[in-house]
């Protein structure tokens, strides 16, 4: 760490730390670092881009399995983000996916014993601690069966309020509001320690303060949602990485849950290089040259084959998803890709014209279209050098940074804390 401290020092400039924030994003195929600076007026203004790639054995489906040379990728991106922005940022938000990040939406239904008393924060806040543990231990269980390790610990990553109603009247707002009957819906996402603690690690490692730790879905949907705690922003939103791809749906400006399964990019390039013969390298460009027409005809054929073979297989994992969302009366009928492994052409045909949705709650075809930078709310890129989809996830944890600065002033009142909950 001694080279890259010393690239830290020799940085000029003398903008101030604090009013900067940086985004990490650690996928399978790449790393991905964003600076941002945040304005007086809340947007966010990115300064500094950069990206390294992972050699093959640094992530498993989305985790990090060789903290080294994660590390050492890390520094590499962060050193480009830095030299562009010519300047240093000392906050980091990281974010997390894999098939053991479990984002789940429970409902608790509390009876108030006294209805004529106006709600205050207090109560909201034992209502709301009531839900996450229930969350947890839905996690924990879920976790546990998965891995066989009935001792496995998890972790709070993410948590936003899908929906609240005060005797059936749904509010934005409870605090004030009498009633009996309180129903409270919320968004929560864990993941096992392990996990955070490799990426706690990560932080340390590069001489950075950790701001936050983000399920990579959860990201994504406030990439889209931005600051605007009316919105009616109705979506299926997947994140297609190189070890596993992530799906949220949003409902009315709320995260219904999200899902992951471990079938990303890589999936794709690692049938191909069996099915042909080659190395991964040697099929990972021919994936991407995909169409080609230089590419040899019986070549073609060949290579079709094999995506389609796990383009079945990745169909099947959006379907079981979306089907374990059996609290929503009909899916959005709007479907947003983003991530390097979207960039498959065959991926976005799969979805757009397969039949694949109609044992689903849709009430129509979905449309299908990728995510584009000017989509995300709230954030602008003075560099001019974010151009697709694949930069999503970043820009999302990003805006996770933000929310976490605007609710960690201690100095704020419980009262404060709550409202700015309910607007994440």
């Amino acid at each position: 760490m001694v080279m890259f401290n010393e690239f830290k020092k020799k940085l000029g400039g003398t903008a101030d730390p604090d009013d900067y924030i940086v985004a990490l994003d650690i996928g399978t195929e790449y790393t991905k670092a964003l600076i941002a600076r945040v304005d007086s007026d809340g947007g966010l203004e990115v300064v500094g881009v950069g990206r390294a790639r992972q050699e093959i054995g640094n992530m498993y489906s989305g985790a990090i399995a060789d903290i080294t040379g994660v590390v050492r990728n890390c520094e590499d991106a962060l050193v480009k983000a830095e030299d562009m922005a010519g300047l240093q940022a000392k906050r980091v938000v990281i974010g997390i996916a894999g098939e053991f990040v479990k984002g789940l939406t429970s409902t608790i239904r509390y009876r108030r014993p006294n209805p004529k008393k106006e709600l205050d924060a207090p109560e909201m806040e034992l209502i709301i601690q009531k839900v996450q543990e229930r969350s947890a231990e839905k996690a924990r269980a879920q976790i546990a069966a998965e891995t066989g390790n009935p001792d496995v610990e998890v972790k709070l990553v993410n948590s936003a309020i899908v929906n609240l109603r005060i005797d059936g009247y749904k509010v934005t707002n409870p605090l004030g509001f009498q009633g009996k009957d309180v129903a409270i819906q919320i968004y929560t996402a864990f993941a096992p320690m392990v996990h955070i603690g490799a990426l706690e690690r990560v932080a340390s490692e590069l001489d950075l303060e950790l701001l936050a730790v983000a399920a990579e879905p959860f990201a994504v949907a406030r990439a889209v949602l931005g600051s605007d705690a009316s919105s009616n922003y109705t979506a299926i939103l997947i994140d297609v990485g190189g070890g596993s791809t992530d799906i949220a749906v949003v409902n009315d400006g709320g995260v219904e849950g999200t899902r992951m399964f471990g079938v990303g990019g890589r999936s794709f390039t690692k049938t191909i290089a069996g099915d042909l013969g080659l190395d991964y390298d040697s099929a990972e460009q021919l994936k991407l040259r995909i169409d080609d027409p230089k590419v040899k005809p019986t070549a073609k054929k060949a290579l079709y084959e094999s995506v389609e073979k796990t383009l079945d297989v990745w169909e099947q994992g959006v379907e079981l998803a979306l089907d374990d969302f059996d609290a929503v009366d009909h899916l959005p009928s709007r479907v947003l890709l983003c991530g390097g492994g979207s960039s498959l052409d065959a991926l976005v045909e799969r979805l757009a014209l397969g039949d694949w949705y109609k044992d689903l709650p849709f009430t129509k075809r979905p449309t299908v279209q990728h995510i584009s930078p000017d989509d995300v709310l709230g954030i602008v890129d003075t560099t001019e050098t974010i151009e697709d989809h694949t930069m999503i996830t970043a820009m999302g944890l990003l805006r996770v940074g933000y929310d976490t600065l605007i609710g960690g002033d201690e100095s704020d009142t419980v009262k404060e804390k709550i409202n700015r909950i309910l607007r994440i």
